[in-house]
């Protein structure tokens, strides 16, 4: 056994000094403590990276994403929902001061000092110990903005009214005539940013399966409801009796 200048140190363990290169080396004369990287660790990370490739296939495949109806630009009453990972920026803009005027403070100024203390955490604590515990600010930062996503991210889904998310992406089958004159000129400017791109509801609700008469719907065109303004001084009144008739005529239809 070879001792002395003829070994040099490898983390813990002797390995033999070799003067020049060598581009072949024989993995033989270390056994149990390295292996060549092809093809034996890139096999093993081939196949682990196979392994979860596999389950996140049968995962779509058993739970495919919800399809939707098409979107609509001029839907403004579609109110779209993040992802799960981005659930507690989008309940941090519901609150007071981070909504409204103060959207800047939400959407820039907070996940910017977020982000800025994530960049500066090294120097922020250069203490060299490992044990979490030993290490009170980089832990504390780290236990405040856990428990900060934690806590907006189960506010955001215990409080989100489900049941309209679900209905407003609703793929709904009428007799909407997209090319009708009333539609494009009328219905579309006046009635689609509270009731939907297909008027199937959104901020307002939907008028698809609503079964009202023309005057019914004259009615709430002419002199408005308690949530819906009135169109009494913008509209004519040809103008609001072809809006009540296009709309006291829809109806769902069965797809073909």
């Amino acid at each position: 056994m070879k001792r002395g200048k003829g070994l040099t140190f490898v983390g813990d363990s002797r390995i033999q000094k070799y003067d020049k290169p060598r581009l072949s080396r024989d993995y033989s004369e270390f056994p149990g403590r390295t292996e060549e990287f092809w093809p034996d660790f890139l096999l093993k990370e081939w196949m682990t990276g196979a392994v979860f490739l596999i389950g996140f296939l049968c995962l779509t495949v058993a739970h495919p994403a919800p399809l939707e109806r098409m979107a609509d630009p001029t839907d403004t009453g579609y109110v779209p929902l993040p992802d799960w990972y981005f659930l507690f920026l989008y309940q941090i803009l519901k609150y007071t001061y981070a909504s409204g005027p103060f959207n800047v403070i939400g959407a820039v100024i907070m996940p910017g000092i977020a982000f800025s203390a994530l960049l500066l955490a090294p120097w922020l604590d250069t203490n060299k110990e490992r044990h979490w515990l030993k290490r009170p600010i980089a832990s504390s930062m780290m236990i405040l903005a856990v428990g900060l996503i934690f806590y907006t991210t189960w506010e955001s889904v215990a409080y989100h009214d489900w049941e309209q998310q679900n209905q407003q992406g609703q793929i709904v089958f009428s007799n909407l005539d997209a090319d009708d004159p009333v539609f494009q000129e009328l219905v579309r400017t006046n009635c689609t940013s509270c009731h939907g791109g297909e008027l199937t509801g959104g901020s307002g609700p939907e008028l698809i399966e609503k079964e009202m008469s023309v005057e019914h719907v004259s009615a709430f065109v002419t002199n408005g409801s308690e949530n819906m303004p009135a169109f009494e001084d913008t509209l004519t009144e040809e103008e609001i009796q072809a809006i009540s008739e296009f709309i006291a005529n829809l109806e769902l239809t069965a797809a073909e």
